[in-house]
């Protein structure tokens, strides 16, 4: 993988990915509405994911897209639709357009955070149970990318990414936790592996409180967790205190997205 485009490349997993994914004779082209500064083996593109002829221009040359850009959280219906569903499409249609051969896409637990605890660990290629308009955006997304796959041969892995930050930052994440050398990891089996086709998988360490998803198709791309978040469980746990399994978080995979307090007006 010569050129690598990743759209949302100022945001924490974009963030998280540039150390790790640099490799000599690897150029990282960093796409955000973010000003980026470009270090060693990078390109910067400002440009919105929303924005066709952008990311046709930016895809072009690239072997790879790894597209994390849209909103990152819950919002209202016609700004997920406008980012996230809308910038999904971009993405995939600037890659036909261009000829980018692979996009592999930063899908959600959020796309099926509707699954309860007594059906964990949830199975690999899950039927959609969103938790929120967020949610959504991510079933949507992974339906563009068959899409793309079945009918132009792009081929596409959405990664349902549960917590991935340098640290666990709830008693929740002790269990759901998607280490940066993991990621790292992960998303480098994506790029690598030969002809995956149309792909679902979900990214989780090797957490001791973890099997709350199923790993075994991200292993069969090649990923290997080596981080558990149990190095982090004293100090959590002093800061948030012991997990509750009676806490309404715990009820489902999606944790807080599914409670009222996630609406939005």
């Amino acid at each position: 993988m010569a050129i690598i485009l990743i759209t949302g490349a100022a945001g924490t997993v974009g963030t998280i990915l540039r150390t790790r994914l640099a490799a000599p004779g690897r150029t990282l082209r960093l796409l955000d509405i973010a000003a980026l500064e470009a270090g060693p083996g990078e390109e910067t593109v400002t440009a919105s994911v929303t924005d066709l002829a952008a990311m046709t221009a930016a895809c072009e040359g690239a072997d790879a897209i790894i597209h994390l850009g849209g909103v990152a959280r819950e919002a209202r219906w016609e700004e997920i639709l406008d980012v996230n569903i809308n910038g999904g499409y971009v993405a995939f249609e600037a890659a036909r357009r261009a000829g980018v051969p692979r996009v592999v896409f930063a899908s959600s637990n959020h796309a099926v955070g509707f699954t309860p605890r007594s059906e964990f660990p949830v199975a690999d290629y899950k039927f959609p149970d969103p938790d929120t308009y967020y949610g959504v955006s991510k079933v949507a997304t992974e339906g563009l990318a068959a899409m793309y796959y079945h009918r132009y041969g792009i081929h596409s892995i959405c990664v349902r990414i549960l917590s991935c930050f340098p640290r666990p930052l709830s008693a929740r994440m002790l269990s759901t936790w998607l280490s940066p050398d993991d990621a790292g990891r992960l998303f480098e089996a994506c790029l690598t592996v030969e002809d995956p086709g149309f792909r679902v998988v979900f990214g989780a360490s090797a957490n001791t409180r973890g099997g709350w998803v199923s790993l075994n198709e991200a292993r069969a791309l090649g990923y290997e967790p080596r981080d558990d978040a149990e190095v982090y469980a004293a100090e959590v746990i002093a800061e948030f205190g012991e997990p509750d399994p009676d806490d309404p978080v715990f009820r489902y995979l999606g944790g807080e997205f599914t409670l009222p307090s996630a609406d939005v007006e």
